[in-house]
């Protein structure tokens, strides 16, 4: 006992710098404890037995949300869901109340620890209410002992029990005695809480072979046995036989009562006890392997977390996190807030002022983008976690973006310039779908619609047939912007501007406005909450900007005019260009196909 180190539950434990333990109130028996140990960075729980419903004299486990990397945990009930305690104590009370009336003798083989108290509450408290005479008996030796003890460590116990335990000490029993063998053969009823629980030997199992042949006494079993033991043969209803070859059959004819009253957890308690602590990884231990496999199923299906059934001597591998404790600088913590970076941080601060903070835990495989956190070491080998802007100055390297550009040609045939209804492709739009229909943009007749074009503040009313009247437009405009613009040859210099202005833009004011605005309505509509603006007669999605331009083009003896989506991103908006590029593609090929 020199070298065994008590310690207090939710106690933090070190030994040496890499490996830390804390014990948890498991509810099993007295002194159960369940362990979260942490070795270097990665962390385990280990269960051991544990209870997750209180009793009448323990609570139920009680264990932070750890999220520890494994959890190792017991599956005795791997597929057992209990009956409520109410029911189970009423029909325990009933059929021993009943037997003890007719006279017969109650044998209830137990462990020493843990049912032996849980079930002598219980008899007492309804003996004392009852009236009842017939004698409750428990072995003695270590039932007695633990009874001593469970007074000593009354703060392991429920509230019920420590708020009692001033006026009057549960375990101090009213009704209940120590058995003395010369009562083996006593006449009478009674009760006896006999050592060990599964009848594999001891007085349990003396006592057994007394009372088992008489049809008024009757053997309660009240928690799991193990296969192999005369108390799991009992319970399995399968012939008993006492000696090591199997020869001897004892012809049991007392009744046999089966209570679940173990101190183990049952299904739904394991699966709460998973869901809580929220495990990453998933070993089941203390179980029948047939009903370990059904659990197994069912946490890999409602949890979705790995699950291992290992055998004896059986090894399993289970990747940890790989942890680092880096610097981060507070414009670093400022924008990971603002951002919602996901990574998990413990913020341990040295010193407010100072423009370094210690950022602990932080998770790399828990940044999903390289563009929200850079982690370097420098020269002195301090790990330092920067956003990109941080990074490049620490590295003295000057930041270069990369644009990718796509184009997409766009055929239209019988283009005319004075063929372009721009008043109705404002109001109509694409007609279906992601469809626009190139006679959206063409109406091939002689006589032409009127349009409104603006420049600088005013508007002038033009017609499309009238080639001076835009020419005065285009007059006008390069007027506005040159103000200083004398010419003898006014008819002369409209030609000459005319044909720079088509030279220069490629396509008419009017038609480049109302094809911008038509695939501008599109890509609003399509792309739902992606915020799409226009800007300089170009569509600008994040990064991702579209601009078009047109060319001529001779296919055969038919003009045709070429229209070109000129689409340029950058990196993170990748999936967004691929997205925009198909919907424009779907617009050439309905184009294409109306033209």
């Amino acid at each position: 006992m020199k070298k065994v180190t008590a310690v207090d539950l939710k106690q933090t434990i070190s030994l040496g710098s890499d490996i830390q333990f804390r014990a948890y109130y498991a509810g099993h028996v007295l002194g159960a404890a369940m362990f979260h140990l942490k070795v270097g960075e990665s962390t385990v729980v280990y269960t051991g037995d544990y209870n997750m419903t209180p009793d009448r004299h323990l609570g139920a486990a009680q264990i932070d949300r750890l999220k520890p990397d494994l959890i190792i945990t017991e599956s005795t009930y791997a597929t057992t869901i209990r009956d409520s305690k109410h029911a189970r104590e009423r029909d325990f009370l009933q059929a021993v109340h009943k037997c003890v009336t007719n006279g017969g003798k109650v044998l209830i083989p137990v462990f020493a620890l843990g049912r032996a108290q849980e079930l002598c509450i219980l008899l007492d408290d309804y003996w004392e209410r009852m009236n009842l005479k017939a004698p409750i008996y428990f072995s003695a030796g270590l039932t007695m002992q633990a009874n001593v003890y469970y007074k000593l460590l009354i703060a392991w116990t429920n509230q019920k029990v420590k708020d009692t335990c001033i006026t009057r000490n549960t375990f101090d029993f009213k009704h209940v005695s120590v058995f003395d063998r010369s009562q083996l053969n006593a006449p009478g009823p009674c009760v006896l809480f006999a050592t060990p629980g599964m009848l594999s030997g001891g007085l349990s199992l003396e006592v057994f072979r007394l009372w088992a042949p008489f049809e008024q006494n009757m053997v309660v079993v009240p928690g799991y046995c193990v296969p192999g033991t005369v108390g799991y043969r009992l319970v399995t209803g399968k012939t008993v036989t006492l000696d090591a070859d199997k020869r001897i059959k004892l012809e049991v004819r007392c009744q046999i009562h089966h209570l679940s009253f173990s101190a183990h957890t049952d299904a739904k308690g394991i699966m709460d006890l998973l869901r809580h602590v929220s495990a990453r990884h998933v070993i089941l231990v203390h179980g029948e392997k047939p009903k370990m496999a059904l659990l197994r199923t069912r946490i890999i299906s409602e949890l979705g977390v790995p699950c291992f059934v290992p055998g004896n001597g059986e090894t399993v591998e289970v990747p940890s996190r790989l942890v680092l404790k880096v610097l981060a600088s507070e414009k670093f913590l400022t924008k990971s807030q603002s951002n919602s970076l996901q990574t998990s941080i413990k913020s341990k601060v040295d010193d407010v002022s100072a423009p370094k903070r210690h950022m602990e835990d932080v998770s790399l495989s828990s940044i999903h983008d390289i563009r929200s956190a850079i982690i370097i070491m420098d020269k002195e080998k301090t790990i330092q976690v920067l956003n990109p802007e941080e990074a490049l100055n620490v590295l003295n390297v000057s930041q270069h973006n990369f644009l990718y550009r796509c184009r997409l040609p766009l055929y239209i045939s019988g283009m005319n310039d004075k063929d372009f209804n721009a008043p109705e492709v404002f109001d109509r739009g694409p007609t279906e779908g992601n469809e626009i229909s190139g006679k959206e943009l063409m109406k091939p007749s002689k006589k032409c619609c009127r349009g409104i074009q603006e420049f600088s503040g005013f508007q002038q009313q033009y017609d499309l047939e009238d080639k001076d009247a835009e020419n005065e437009l285009i007059w006008a405009e390069r007027k506005e912007q040159e103000n200083e613009l004398e010419l003898e040859d006014k008819g002369a210099e409209n030609e000459r501007i005319w044909a720079e202005h088509k030279e220069q833009e490629g396509i008419p004011h009017s038609v480049l406005e109302a094809m911008v605005q038509t695939v501008y309505k599109h890509l609003v509509k399509q792309l739902g909450d992606i915020v799409c603006y226009k800007q300089d007669n170009c569509i600008v999605a994040n990064s991702v900007c579209i601009k078009i331009s047109s060319e001529k083009t001779q296919s055969g003896t038919e003009n045709k005019a070429q229209y070109i989506f000129t689409c340029t991103w950058s990196g993170q908006d990748e999936e967004l260009a691929r997205q925009i590029i198909s919907i424009l593609h779907m617009m050439q090929i309905a184009s294409q196909a109306s033209a």
